[in-house]
């Protein structure tokens, strides 16, 4: 018993900022190398993050003074939390900023918005990025708050560019039970995907094998458009296919926020986190996904 309690305490102690869907998925793969510590906002989800064996600590990132705790607290980071829904900038990373640790390691969740509308084309990580939206330029000024932190603390920092995250209970049936239109195929934009056990499992690696200051692709192999995204969950859950419109008409129908998803259309190669990482893909594409979630349930 003393071994083993002599093992917890030398273990590096890790700290998951934004413990929601994907930070759940991942405190299993921590926990075996890691005293992993999990923030929340919400007191009530306390016993949750302690039953899957984190220390949880409530904090929001919206008020600097429930921060100060966090100073030092461990030399690992991840960072899920999302910015807030207003403004240029993301005030909550400047608020975590202040706190992280000199020579730490970081892994910040971010989004391939980043890159705007680059008409279907697939590039690598090496594209500059153009946000169109105020959703992407509050993630690219957090993505540069983090990289000052990193020369200024000698730290080393991951950014994951993710696109959109899906599993079993993160599917478009309430849409496709509305029956909101999509495109057609002449207007349609490229869509990619990653299912959130895979977005997990890449976090963890990239914890122990990213290069220092590296961007990454956090994406499967799937090559689709998103009306044919919709068709294919649609005809998984034997649900009607979306019926299609020319953007024209779509715009008039739909929110603005729905409108800018379906406004930029990309392709993102994922070859660096095969590379470097040594990622394996769980559910290498949405149709391998859809598949094995079809036959589980029959």
């Amino acid at each position: 018993m003393k071994n083993h309690n002599l093992r917890k305490f030398k273990r590096p102690r890790l700290l998951i900022v934004g413990c929601g869907d994907v930070g759940m998925r991942l405190l299993p793969l921590l926990r075996p190398h890691f005293r992993v510590f999990a923030t929340t906002s919400q007191p009530s989800r306390c016993a949750e993050l302690r039953a899957l064996g984190a220390v949880p600590i409530v904090a929001d990132l919206d008020q600097p003074a429930s921060l100060r705790r966090l100073a030092g607290l461990a030399s690992h980071v991840v960072h899920l939390a999302p910015p807030p829904a207003e403004g240029p900038l993301d005030r909550r990373t400047r608020n975590l900023s202040a706190i992280l640790p000199e020579h730490g390691r970081l892994v910040y969740v971010s989004t391939t918005g980043v890159y705007g509308d680059c008409s279907g084309l697939l590039f690598d990580e090496s594209r500059p990025v153009a946000p169109r939206n105020p959703r992407a330029l509050r993630r690219v000024d957090a993505e540069q708050v983090l990289r000052r932190w990193a020369v200024r603390a000698g730290a080393q920092l991951s950014i994951l560019r993710v696109p959109g995250i899906y599993a079993a209970d993160r599917l478009p049936l309430k849409r496709l039970q509305a029956g909101t239109a999509a495109l057609i195929e002449a207007d349609d934009v490229y869509t990619n995907h990653i299912h959130a056990d895979d977005l997990a499992a890449i976090i963890a690696r990239a914890l122990f094998r990213a290069l220092p200051n590296r961007i990454y692709h956090a994406v499967d192999d799937s090559d689709m458009k998103m009306a044919a995204y919709f068709d294919a969950v649609a005809d998984a859950f034997q649900l009607p296919r979306p019926p299609r419109l020319p953007r024209a008409e779509l715009q008039k129908v739909v929110t603005p926020a729905l409108l800018s998803f379906m406004s930029e259309s990309r392709r993102l190669a994922n070859g660096r986190i095969k590379r470097e990482l040594g990622v394996r893909l769980r559910h290498a594409t949405v149709a391998d996904a859809l598949k094995g979630l079809t036959s589980s349930s029959r």
